[in-house]
């Protein structure tokens, strides 16, 4: 389905009358790299533009914050919010309570993954309702090539996905499936979006008598915490092929400034896949609409990038081939 192109989110200035507008933000967790830019970059652009923003956590936990969200529509205390913005926690976008919010007249933006019911809320109900994502497959398919470029001669790779119950990490699998080369094999373990759950996931991997047999050629994870928390598992176990595991290239996702770019530079991640937060242009379109009545797009999709640059990645595992020989 057609999206619309993505827009900066340093741009939009609104008047006086924002003063007035609450919005809400419910991130997965508290921990991850790219929750915390998407918690910083919101704040930036509620200060901007004069709105209330409280940014609440699910930790992780689609009930908790489904019961969260619900508590804001339908609390008696206080009005509702005007908007609220939510990267879903669990395996669903909560459908229910975005029903139970666009009755109410409470906006309803969905960050980082799509939802099947949109158009129909949207065709029932006033309030904005609409998503702002990347393209997780496209994510996954960058990872691909990030992989084809940096071990061309292939091998086993350690690949660390988000939990099962996730729709972009399977699309991110799907995605990297689709563009490796087929002398690349992944071993898939399974993680929760932190650096702790991926070094508890590695470090259990470690322990089985199938993985000191195996060759690692790359280990890739799903976004750079994971990709961070699977480097110190191999750093603190004590196996004979310890050194020649933490030789092989680590491969992230999200980018983030401060973090995975930042790691890249260090040598800490070979390659990372730049995704700009979802919540300043999702916090944007919503604005945009109770000052102006302006109605997002259904989809809006953000622009991913591979860091470095896949021609780089290349030229760089060319250059270490050669010193080899």
């Amino acid at each position: 389905m057609p999206s619309a192109p993505a827009t900066g989110y340093h741009g939009l200035n609104l008047d006086s009358r924002m003063s007035k507008l609450r919005f809400l933000l419910s991130v997965t967790n508290q921990d991850n790299d790219f929750q915390i830019e998407q918690a910083d970059a919101a704040r930036l652009v509620a200060d901007r533009l004069g709105i209330g923003l409280e940014v609440i956590s699910a930790d992780d936990d689609g009930v908790k914050q489904s019961q969260q969200l619900l508590e804001q529509v339908q609390s008696r205390k206080s009005r509702p919010p005007d908007g609220i913005l939510l990267e879903p926690a669990g395996s669903t976008a909560l459908p229910q309570v975005a029903r139970a919010a666009a009755a109410a007249g409470v906006g309803w933006g969905i960050l980082s993954r799509d939802a099947d019911y949109v158009e129909g809320l949207r065709r029932t109900y006033s309030p904005p309702i609409f998503v702002v994502a990347p393209d997780h497959e496209e994510i996954g398919k960058i990872q691909g090539r990030q992989l084809a470029a940096l071990i061309p001669a292939g091998g086993t790779v350690l690949y660390i996905a988000g939990p099962s119950q996730s729709a972009a990490a399977r699309q991110r699998l799907d995605g990297t499936m689709a563009t490796k080369p087929k002398n690349i094999q992944l071993r898939v373990v399974k993680a929760h979006w932190t650096e702790s759950s991926a070094f508890k996931a590695v470090s259990s991997w470690l322990t089985l008598c199938t993985s000191r047999e195996t060759q690692i050629a790359a280990v890739c994870a799903q976004d750079d915490s994971m990709a961070i928390g699977a480097r110190k598992a191999f750093e603190a176990c004590q196996h004979a092929n310890r050194t020649s595991w933490l030789s092989a290239p680590f491969l992230g996702c999200d980018g983030m400034p401060k973090t995975g770019q930042q790691w890249v530079k260090t040598g800490m991640l070979a390659a990372t896949v730049y995704t700009p937060p979802t919540a300043p242009l999702g916090l944007e379109l919503m604005a945009r609409f109770f000052t102006n009545g302006v109605m997002p797009p259904v989809r809006t999709l953000t622009t991913t990038e591979s860091i470095p640059p896949l021609d780089t990645l290349a030229s760089l595992s060319s250059s270490a081939v050669v010193g080899k020989r």
